[in-house]
């Protein structure tokens, strides 16, 4: 729907309507204030610095995954995302995996070889957009910042390079913000289209069981998956559905060990 505007470019407006819709929030709220000291503290600003870099690449590479026919290598993305997010745990945070934990990482590691076959290629666009945000949730991890105030503040360090790439669209004429007003409105709408489903999530963690958020988070990835199979027609030869059984075997063996292990957490604490 924005097309003809370009992956960059569409980023560029995601990051600055998003900055004026968490500012309006924030000042509605009265938290602006608080938010913004958050700048004098030289670490935690660095912090943000690093996510905002983080943020930006996923934000990118899914755009021009989404209008470069790549909607299913995208989906691939966030459906290996909980796995890369075990292994950031285990490798950095010294954290101790399951069995049925190393199986499932295992079997998604077989499958990924799969699609590289199928593909003839690393699936470069997946393991960047699972990356970048493994990355992302570990540098917010520890931050212990609110959804809407990192948000705010990663999109404000952004809002400068992308403002500027704007108005340099604009001052050579090719930019297409203004040159419709479906368009104009879409561009505008990218703010709230980004905070609104970030607030919601921020919302039900605290609402609901950490076991519920984990599996809600796989409908992300199937709906996109659906978009780029039947409503964009991607090719998808038999090679490359194997890859993808394969994945999805690893992720219902992950999701049985996430259900099993609450239980036994919730039985103790009973």
């Amino acid at each position: 729907m924005l097309k003809p505007a370009a992956s960059l470019e569409i980023v560029s407006h995601r990051a600055i309507w998003t900055t004026v819709f968490c500012l309006i929030i924030l000042t509605s709220t009265r938290a602006l204030k608080s938010t913004l000291a958050t700048f004098k503290r030289p670490k935690v600003a660095a912090k943000l610095f690093i996510s905002t870099v983080l943020v930006s690449i996923n934000w990118l590479v899914y755009i021009w995954a989404t209008t470069n026919g790549h909607v299913v290598e995208a989906a691939l993305g966030y459906y290996i995302n909980p796995l890369i997010t075990i292994a950031f745990g285990v490798l950095l945070l010294k954290e101790r995996m399951r069995r049925l934990q190393w199986l499932s990482v295992a079997i998604a590691s077989l499958g990924v070889l799969v699609l590289t076959f199928a593909l003839g290629h690393l699936p470069w666009v997946a393991l960047a957009l699972a990356m970048s945000w493994g990355s992302y949730g570990l540098v917010k991890k520890h931050l212990g910042l609110g959804a809407l105030e990192g948000l705010a503040i990663e999109t404000t360090l952004a809002f400068i390079p992308y403002g500027a790439y704007i108005f340099f669209l604009g001052y050579k004429g090719t930019g297409q913000f203004g040159h419709g007003l479906s368009l104009t409105i879409l561009l505008i709408g990218a703010g709230a289209v980004t905070a609104i489903p970030l607030l919601l999530f921020n919302g039900a963690t605290i609402r609901l069981p950490f076991t519920t958020i984990g599996l809600l988070q796989y409908i992300t990835p199937t709906l996109t998956f659906a978009i780029g199979v039947w409503v964009n027609h991607e090719a998808m030869p038999t090679s490359r559905w194997v890859g993808f059984f394969i994945i999805w075997m690893a992720l219902i063996i992950l999701t049985f060990d996430l259900i099993r292990s609450s239980r036994s957490v919730n039985n103790s604490i009973a």
